[in-house]
């Protein structure tokens, strides 16, 4: 039986995961809860990997490392840029950039390209089996600057943007092993900023949504693996 390691990031959203197997058994690693249930012919161990790109690297190696899995998931939220794209969109994830490097004693653009990374997703043939936007998406231990966003549009093509991406995608590629990064818009960030700032509770909302979502479609995602 083939097994993937479903990763989840923020607190909101591994609640959601809770939520929607209530009768998991949890067993604890240095990063959290983890349980293990097996969906149409695959052993899905469902990893709380914890939130911002420490936590992210981090679990993301210790997963590979402890469970070897033929194919690493994650699955999570992400802000939207307003007027780029639609909230509830499901961002299928092509490529990561690690915005939030600053050099100062040299040149910014060689650490940004070190870190950034193209997910190879050749083992996803023929058509997607839930209606996706494949899109590169901007990672960084912040929440998105409505003034920033002019620059990462015009530099990056971005249109979303989240904190762990960027991390999981260079350890899985640093590992060969495969990856699958599925994100849900859960506000959009324009230049009054975002409904979910200074509001918890909308970003909890939207993230349960969001995950229901996911957790739904991912067996039609499984399905399309084969590993080459």
């Amino acid at each position: 039986m083939p097994r993937s390691i479903i990763l989840i990031s923020a607190e909101a959203e591994w609640r959601a995961v809770q939520a929607v197997y209530p009768d998991a058994v949890y067993s604890r690693s240095p990063f959290g809860e983890y349980f293990s249930s097996n969906s149409t012919g695959w052993e899905c161990i469902y990893f709380q990997g914890g939130w911002g790109k420490i936590s992210a690297a981090a679990s993301a190696q210790y997963v590979i490392d402890h469970f070897k899995p033929d194919l690493l998931v994650n699955l999570g939220t992400c802000g939207g840029f307003s007027g780029e794209i639609q909230r509830g969109e499901i961002v299928l994830v092509e490529k990561t950039v690690v915005y939030d490097i600053f050099e100062q004693m040299g040149d910014t653009d060689a650490p940004i390209a070190h870190y950034t990374t193209e997910i190879d997703l050749d083992w996803l043939k023929g058509s997607d089996p839930h209606s996706v936007r494949r899109t590169l998406l901007v990672s960084g231990d912040r929440d998105l600057l409505q003034e920033e966003l002019p620059k990462l549009k015009e530099r990056f093509q971005a249109v979303a943007g989240d904190w762990e991406s960027g991390a999981i995608a260079w350890v899985a590629q640093r590992n060969q092993t495969p990856l699958l990064i599925l994100r849900g818009v859960t506000d959009l960030v324009g230049e009054q900023g975002s409904a979910a700032y200074g509001d918890l509770n909308y970003f909890e909302k939207a993230a349960l949504e969001i995950m229901q979502n996911l957790l739904k479609t991912l067996p039609g995602w499984l399905a399309k693996f084969k590993r080459y």
